[in-house]
């Protein structure tokens, strides 16, 4: 591979994707019967182009409002939603609580931590709306960015953890007032022992883990061990497939459709089940080109000096024993090829949950 030139491998030709999706005014495929819906849930952020796309047909439209957005994913087959909820009224309340019962789908909150006691206000009213719509946790980070993008030394590194203990400090009051599920994503910030230190301190019943399913490969965890160890922190789920490969200073992780991957997502979803058997998991792909890896370059191990050898090889061993058969370009495509492939992701990872994991 020439430094980190890819070429682009179209998952799915346009007439396949058109079949997948209707690309006009912003339908997609509904899913009519019961037996056609995924347990598997969507997160907001794997729609970003199709709301992109959707507002600039009419900029009153926002498909993240939550009850569009629940709609949007029981049209197409998904069983729940991970949206920022922000504060609704009661009004609104009854209305998406009401559409999630009658169609059996979950919701999950996302929510910012409070960054000072100044910010306690807003993050109880959006903790409020979380508790009166019943969900299953609210999804949140605690660390600003990618480790090895944010952060140019270890004691950075250290000094963003300590801000992250105050602010769970500050939110679990408030989240066990409301017994809502606080859920802490491994967000490319912390390994996996930093993550579990994390929870240690603050010895509450409601703070606990999204577990990224891809994220902490990144840092050179171990692919599976990794899961294993944040199970049974578990209060949410990012589901993912990713698509690795070589490239001169590292290695390339990409989103993928569910099984078009590099993972083992049966061995993946089995480790989930057997920690949280009732956890319901929501899918998060986003459509977008490789995010790169530098894992050979001296800034990545600037935040990692007591990283061993031992994992960098583990790490590369993998990437070239599950090297991708297909990336994704996007970038380069026009708005309106974007959405089609976005559609055509989710399609495709919902009716493999289904079909493969029984999800």
């Amino acid at each position: 591979m020439k430094n980190d030139r890819l070429e682009a491998y179209p998952m799915l030709t346009r007439r396949a994707a058109l079949g997948a999706v209707a690309a006009t005014m912003g339908s997609v495929v509904v899913a009519t019967e019961a037996q056609q819906r995924s347990r598997l849930g969507l997160v907001a952020f794997n729609c970003a182009i199709r709301r992109r796309w959707m507002q600039q047909q009419d900029p009153k439209v926002d498909l993240f409002e939550p009850l569009t957005f629940l709609k949007h994913c029981r049209d197409v087959g998904a069983g729940g939603m991970q949206v920022s909820l922000d504060v609704l009224d009661a009004a609104r309340v009854k209305a998406l609580r009401d559409f999630a019962a009658e169609h059996s789908l979950c919701i999950d909150g996302i929510v910012n931590p409070p960054k000072d006691e100044a910010d306690l206000a807003r993050f109880e009213a959006e903790i409020r709306t979380a508790s009166e719509v019943g969900v299953q946790a609210v999804r949140t980070v605690v660390m600003p960015g990618r480790r090895y993008e944010q952060f140019k030394s270890l004691a950075e590194v250290r000094e963003a953890e300590a801000k992250a203990v105050k602010m769970l400090e500050l939110a679990a009051p408030i989240v066990t007032k409301y017994r809502v599920r606080l859920a802490v994503e491994n967000h490319k910030d912390q390994r996996i022992v930093e993550r579990l230190a994390l929870y240690k301190p603050l010895r509450c019943e409601f703070i606990g883990a999204t577990v990224d399913t891809g994220n902490s490969f990144a840092l050179l965890d171990d692919p599976y061990g990794a899961i294993e160890e944040l199970a049974p922190y578990a209060f949410s789920v990012h589901f993912k497939d990713q698509a690795l490969r070589e490239y001169e200073h590292g290695f390339l992780l990409a989103d993928i459709p569910l099984g078009q991957g590099s993972f083992d997502m049966k061995r993946v979803a089995a480790i989930l089940r057997r920690a949280k058997p009732d956890i319901r998991m929501m899918l998060e792909l986003i459509t977008r080109d490789p995010l790169k890896v530098p894992c050979l370059s001296e800034k990545f191990w600037a935040t990692m000096p007591q990283v061993s050898g031992d994992d960098l090889g583990r790490t590369l061993r993998f990437v070239r024993e599950h090297p991708a058969k297909s990336l994704q370009e996007v970038g380069s495509l026009s708005l309106e090829k974007q959405v089609e492939l976005e559609d055509a992701n989710i399609a495709a990872s919902v009716k493999y949950a289904r079909e493969e994991l029984a999800l």
